[in-house]
């Protein structure tokens, strides 16, 4: 009896079952039975050799790879909060992220390289204004996750060719039509008076001014992942999107119990 292979493809991914012919999974409590080529016993002798076919005898070579049917459905994982769904074949063709970046792609991580360095800014002043030692821990997991995404960004942005917007982007007139509308982003005057605040003042506006911030984040990474294409910049908007709406909830718990 020959093994067939059957698999449930997942947007990007494949997962295979061994199933007989009969499309039963093969369980590790099968086990097998006795065959006609099972060595002769003393009171059964065979009077020919048995012997088995060209094709059962076959070795299985490296080469010989299972794949998957064109029958095996396809499932689009959904997004944060959002259930998963089957594709019928026509979707299915073009569902999968693509290799390549598109324009949306390339916004996204410029942009978010920019708001990024706004929420280092803002959290490197707790360590000496904040009053409390949750906005303390709250500014430093921020910078602590943030930091290395600023780094990963800027090194697609030069594997894709594209520019970097420089360290004080959000400052500067002449690239100020780039990232013009970035939702979430404090306004000057708004990091003035942060700079100028301490104690349980600090915390507040702090608190106040992230929790805006985030939500500007979680914005633009589902937007990112309605327009763009690229699959890395897919999968770092999703991460970008669930990290900080947890942070949120625990910035909004911080402020209840303030």
């Amino acid at each position: 009896m020959r093994a067939a292979f059957a698999g449930v493809i997942v947007i990007g991914t494949a997962v295979p079952a061994l199933a007989s012919c009969s499309g039963t999974p093969v369980t590790a409590s099968a086990k097998p039975t006795a065959r006609s080529i099972a060595p002769a016993t003393a009171s059964t002798r065979p009077t020919a050799p048995v012997t088995t076919s060209a094709q059962s005898t076959a070795p299985v070579t490296a080469s010989a790879k299972p794949t998957a049917q064109s029958t095996a459905p396809v499932i689009a994982p959904g997004r944060p909060g959002e259930t998963a769904r089957t594709l019928g074949p026509s979707e299915a063709a073009t569902a999968a992220p693509a290799p390549s970046a598109n324009a949306a792609d390339v916004r996204f991580v410029q942009d978010m390289i920019v708001h990024h360095r706004q929420a280092l800014e803002m959290s490197a002043l707790a360590p000496t204004r904040a009053a409390s030692d949750e906005v303390r821990r709250m500014a430093a997991r921020i910078a602590g996750a943030q930091g290395p995404e600023i780094a990963a960004m800027i090194r697609w942005l030069q594997q894709q060719g594209q520019p970097i917007p420089g360290p004080h982007a959000q400052h500067d007139e002449q690239q100020d039509d780039m990232h013009h509308g970035m939702p979430g982003m404090a306004t000057p005057e708004e990091l003035a008076a942060l700079r100028a605040a301490g104690g349980a003042g600090f915390d507040r506006l702090y608190l106040r001014l992230m929790v805006a911030h985030h939500m500007g984040a979680i914005t633009m990474a589902a937007e990112e992942m309605e327009k763009g294409s690229h699959i890395t910049i897919q999968e770092m908007a999703q991460d970008i999107s669930v990290s900080q709406a947890a942070e949120v909830n625990r910035m909004r718990r911080i402020q209840a119990s303030g």
